[in-house]
């Protein structure tokens, strides 16, 4: 089913047995496509390794075929299907490590099925491990020795049974059975079973490894294990025993492992009560660096020192080693796995993302840097070296399909948020200046008077709340609030001023608040400086005011003084019968600009009799008072006259 391209439309490349498409991405070239590979697997069954020693890396699947039979250990060679061995339970994992040093170095295949590892050896089946059985309830166990002896009845049996089940405690499988079936079936079930020896087994739930001494590439490798009974195994590659146990609050799902098992190693695992757990060697207190997230885990990942996690509410999250936040990312769909982009030809490190929109994200760091389009949602990532090309990136889908992309040489992805998103140039540190030795002469200062400087502070900080209490009582009294408040009369002021002088248009608006009260029997007055102004409307009768809608009340002041002094102006609400004032407001009056425009006109005249002519036509102007007449006086003014004279 190898998709070849077409010379005219598309560029042909060979790269070993790929006929690789250049397809509509700028970074990614389509290698291969298989629709009916009939494939069903996720993430933690995918890998690739050179298990021939022939530096042609293969692609290894273990399948869950129809999840209750069909389980297979496949392994392709390129686009072909090179062997097929059968898996009794589901597999849960699957990695490759070096179990020896013996020439040519060639890995092993390990299967994690059940509560067995089936460890594969030149494709051949080599060894299988098997989990260590659990202790046993000391009741459930006599309860059987007893059935086998015919001591007790198995209808009691069945009710003990379910008695220690109500109280928490971990039964076999055999139990377990036994309570599910009904009663007409309970005598024949432990007649089948009485004398077969009661164990106890658990499953492996996830699976990796570590380096055992050398941090080379093919190095000896211990396998890590995560089992349903809340335990961590490591093994030894060699001998297949447990070197150590660890034990854990909650059942293991993901694992992610980085270090050496005879210097120092780090175990991340992330569990089904929604938390991640760091491991220690020597270390048993895993409470230390746990990290408890908002949902449950759906993968899990780690890059150098950071710890990325993607949730079930639609999330992806970046931790420190110890458990620090760093940053979330919100992603338009629900995840269904993660994987690490680690290409060092280019340096290049990042995550991909599959969601159940049919999208791969690929994220470096927070940045959303490339969009992958599918046409079936990806249940499985694996990138890495395939076949004799470095950057290959193997994905399998809902539908069965397998998907296989190669890198491009020239790809080049821009740290740049693609999404809404703060500016990169946010997470750039400060320059911050040195101490300077001022700085340090009053931290020292502050050191040794901080008691006497806290006292003063709570001392000036009362005086001051004091004070605004004391100003904001009297402004009630006074009413000097632009919202009114009292609830019977709830109205809002507010005032402007127009024009250049010297009249000013005076504009008062009014607003009942109310939702279904009208105000009535309102008036608005002014208290002003006689000498400066006049107003033509002292007294203002308000009608009644309809809830909800604004009024506007106008007048015109002059202003009497010539010599460009200011003063504000207050307007009052008043009520009939009441003295206080329902609202106040204050109003600053602009300066009289009509006056500075003549004292411009006159500094261009040059001449001081011609300013003392021009003082005189203003005082004329100012006495006459009205507007109209004092525009036909300053149609005869003189000054006119001597502009033409100059």
């Amino acid at each position: 089913h190898l998709e070849k391209a077409n010379y005219n439309s598309r560029s042909y490349i060979s790269s070993g047995s790929f006929y690789v498409m250049e397809g509509k991405n700028d970074k990614w070239l389509d290698a291969y496509h298989d629709p009916v590979a009939s494939i069903y697997t996720f993430t933690q069954c995918l890998t690739l390794s050179d298990i021939q020693a022939d530096g042609d890396w293969k692609l290894i699947v273990a399948d869950l075929g129809t999840g209750s039979y069909d389980m297979k250990l496949k392994v392709y060679k390129n686009t072909t299907l090179m062997s097929e061995h059968t898996i009794i339970d589901l597999p849960t994992g699957v990695v490759t490590f070096y179990m020896d040093t013996l020439e040519p170095r060639t890995p092993a295949i390990a299967v994690a099925s059940g509560p067995y590892i089936y460890v594969y050896k030149n494709l051949r089946p080599y060894f299988k491990f098997t989990l260590p059985p659990l202790n046993i309830h000391p009741l459930e166990e006599d309860l059987w020795n007893q059935a086998k002896d015919d001591q007790v009845n198995v209808y009691s049996m069945r009710e003990m049974l379910e008695n220690l089940r109500q109280e928490g405690c971990s039964l076999t499988v055999r139990s377990l059975r036994l309570l599910q079936l009904e009663a007409g079936h309970v005598e024949g079930f432990v007649n089948l079973h009485k004398n077969t020896p009661l164990k106890k087994q658990t499953v492996i739930t996830c699976l990796d490894t570590m380096k055992k001494s050398v941090a080379d590439e093919d190095a000896i490798s211990c396998l890590v294990l995560g089992t349903e009974s809340k335990s961590i195994y490591i093994l030894d590659p060699e001998a297949f025993t447990v070197l150590a146990t660890m034990d854990l609050p909650s059942v293991p799902v993901f694992i992610s492992v980085n270090g050496m098992f005879d210097v120092d190693y780090r175990i991340v695992v992330s569990c089904r009560n929604g938390c991640v757990y760091t491991l220690k060697r020597g270390s048993k207190d895993v409470s230390k660096h746990m990290i408890e997230l908002n949902s449950q885990p759906v993968g899990m990942q780690r890059i150098n020192k950071n710890i990325y996690v993607g949730c079930m509410d639609e999330t992806l999250h970046c931790f420190t080693s110890k458990g620090k936040k760093l940053w979330t990312v919100r992603l338009p769909a629900s995840i269904t796995t993660i994987e690490i982009i680690d290409y060092r030809p280019r340096s290049f490190a990042a995550v991909l993302v599959a969601l159940s929109n049919q999208e791969v994200h690929i994220y470096k760091e927070k940045f959303l840097v490339d969009i992958i389009k599918m046409d079936d949602v990806v249940t499985g990532l694996q990138f890495g070296r395939f076949g004799r090309e470095d950057g290959t990136l193997v994905m399998t889908t809902k539908r069965g399909g397998l998907f296989v992309k190669i890198l491009k040489r020239t790809a080049k992805f821009e740290e740049k948020a693609l999404s809404a998103g703060p500016p990169v140039s946010q997470n750039q540190k400060l320059n911050v200046p040195k101490k300077t030795k001022l700085f340090v002469d009053q931290t020292q200062r502050e050191r040794e008077n901080a008691v006497i400087m806290h006292r003063t502070f709570q001392r000036d900080l009362a005086q001051l709340r004091l004070k605004v209490m004391r100003e904001y009582v009297k402004a009630l009294d006074n009413s000097m609030n632009p919202i009114s408040s009292d609830p019977m009369e709830p109205l809002k002021l507010s005032a402007h001023v127009q024009g250049i002088g010297p009249t000013f248009k005076f504009t008062v608006k009014l607003q009942n608040t109310s939702l279904s009260q009208a105000s009535t029997n309102l008036v608005i007055t002014f208290d002003y400086d006689s000498k400066l102004y006049d107003f033509r409307k002292k007294m203002i009768q308000v009608p009644m005011l309809v809830p909800g809608l604004t009024y506007n009340f106008e007048t015109f002041v002059d202003c009497l003084n010539d010599k460009g002094v200011t003063e504000n102006v207050k307007v009052y609400v008043l009520k009939q019968g009441k003295s206080v004032p329902l609202i106040t407001g204050v109003v600053s009056m602009p300066e009289d600009e009509a006056l500075l425009v003549i004292e411009q006109r006159m500094d261009s005249l040059g001449t001081w009799m011609d300013i003392e002519r021009a003082t005189s036509v203003i005082s004329a102007t100012k006495d006459r008072g009205d507007w109209k007449d004092r525009q036909r006086h300053e149609a005869k003014n003189p000054i006119i006259v001597v502009d033409q004279y100059n």
